[in-house]
């Protein structure tokens, strides 16, 4: 009798080992896109309504062209949040990724710490053969019917040590532009002076493994309050009301292709002209 009680929990418990591998490993390989609306009050009006698509992270994976195709038209820009590749990723298998992402908008890329410690010459090459531009803090204008936004990117530090520089100075015309931050690590909001009308970032993976009621396993302090989502703060010396902030989970994985109650994510994000009173 008790053996076989023994043998039910062992049975027990492998069934329920197998079907937790299986979900993580699922969380890992999705190409889900998380539809958003960003309301922001200095956006021009003929930027209402445009759309960004936002992927961070994606270090091996490779981005599916079947999957992307349906996004073709949908978003104006495609921005990559850094992290492109890692040690050991061919750069021919970068270069498809990203060429599919060119399909999908014209791309705007910042390094991650991952880049610049595989091939940054090679990522950087790879970027302008496909049309891409990389962002190293500078800064570029979006322009639609005479309307403009200023785009940011800013660089990674090879070490965090190094610290991170000041944004790049809009022109004295400029100042009062919207504008949109791509920063790989969202700890560089610890040191920007002014902060922009919209952050986008990644690095975090959103902790890649999650555990109900606890939340990520293996973050520090810091990253465990900007984890991943929509994140806004009130400066009083800020001329933007409600700066807002999106931390992707991100498309790839650290170390093992396994994810739990954090699921891979790229982004559509919609721009609407308006008060920020709630995120979505």
């Amino acid at each position: 009798m008790v053996t076989a009680v023994l043998l039910w929990i062992t049975g027990f418990l492998i069934v329920c080992c197998v079907l937790l591998f299986a979900r993580m490993s699922y969380e890992a390989r999705l190409h889900a896109v998380t539809h958003s609306e960003v309301m922001m009050e200095g956006l021009p009006e003929a930027f209402d309504g445009c759309s960004i698509f936002f992927i961070s992270d994606i270090h091996k994976r490779k981005l599916s062209n079947k999957y992307l195709q349906e996004f073709q038209g949908k978003a104006d820009w495609v921005i990559l949040g850094g992290d492109m590749m890692e040690k050991n990723v061919p750069l021919e298998r970068v270069k498809e990724n990203l060429e599919i992402l060119s399909g999908v908008g014209q791309v705007y890329a910042v390094y991650g710490n991952h880049d610049l410690k595989a091939d940054p010459e090679g990522l950087a090459q790879v970027l302008r053969d496909t049309g891409g531009i990389l962002l190293r803090d500078q800064n570029i204008r979006l322009v639609r019917d005479g309307e403009e936004v200023c785009l940011t990117g800013v660089d990674q530090p090879l070490t965090k040590r190094d610290g991170y520089p000041d944004l790049p100075d809009l022109p004295d015309s400029d100042t009062k532009a919207c504008r949109i931050v791509v920063v790989h690590d969202p700890a560089w909001i610890r040191f920007a002076p002014n902060k922009p009308d919209l952050i986008l970032a990644g690095h975090t993976h959103g902790g890649q493994i999650r555990l109900p009621f606890f939340g990520a396993v293996r973050l520090n302090a810091f990253y465990r309050k900007y984890d991943c989502g929509w994140f806004r703060w009130y400066q009083p010396q800020s001329a933007v009301k409600l700066p807002q902030m999106l931390i992707s989970r991100g498309f790839g994985n650290r170390r093992v292709a396994l994810r739990l109650c954090c699921p891979a994510e790229m982004h559509l994000i919609r721009l609407k002209k308006g008060t920020a009173d709630k995120l979505k």
